[in-house]
């Protein structure tokens, strides 16, 4: 879903709202476009398939479906895209506040890590209370990499959000087996400035 997002963001036929590294085109936007349209349904039919009737995990399957949908929806990525898009606009340039790219981030790249984790618990066969644990570490985890991918620089109040969180973060974990703690929290650890 993200790949079909971020094809779309890139379309050689406008001007990306956020700074990016120059990207090589091999194809026409038409092609480009198509393949972002392409890849929403081939990730939800690739997942469908996975059910299978002798593991008995249809309403998981489904779940996850439901997630995937919502987060990448007008409630969640394409939100994100949208604030992302009207605060550059209102500004005039890409250099936004904090607290702007806080909500853009919230929306576009929280949302996604958010559902990723959840989608893990719930394959995984979590508990809902595990699973709304993991929901709120990837909402944090996807704050922290989008305002690091979007805010260069040793910005104070930034450092002081990622902090924080950081501590959200990792306070969702407690009660999870300590090497799988370890393992998940390296997500936040490698990308603290």
């Amino acid at each position: 879903m993200y790949a079909a997002s971020y094809t779309h963001e890139n379309l050689p036929l406008k001007e990306s709202c956020r700074p990016k590294s120059m990207i090589h085109h091999k194809y026409s936007p038409n092609i480009e476009l198509l393949t972002g349209d392409g890849l929403l349904p081939f990730g939800l039919e690739l997942l469908a398939r996975s059910d299978h009737p002798t593991q008995n995990i249809s309403d998981r399957i489904l779940r996850v479906i439901i997630e995937i949908t919502r987060a990448t929806g007008s409630q969640g990525m394409i939100h994100g895209q949208y604030h992302e898009i009207e605060s550059i606009q209102s500004n005039g340039n890409s250099s936004c506040h904090v607290e702007e790219i806080g909500r853009v981030c919230e929306k576009y790249d929280g949302s996604l890590h958010a559902c990723a984790a959840t989608c893990g618990a719930i394959i995984g066969g979590g508990s809902e209370e595990e699973i709304e644990n993991m929901r709120r570490y990837g909402l944090c985890v996807g704050k922290i990499l989008g305002m690091s991918n979007r805010l260069k620089g040793n910005d104070k109040e930034l450092v002081k959000l990622v902090g924080e969180l950081s501590s959200l973060a990792m306070e969702e974990l407690k009660g999870f087996n300590g090497s799988k703690v370890e393992a998940i929290s390296g997500f936040i650890e490698g990308n603290i400035m």
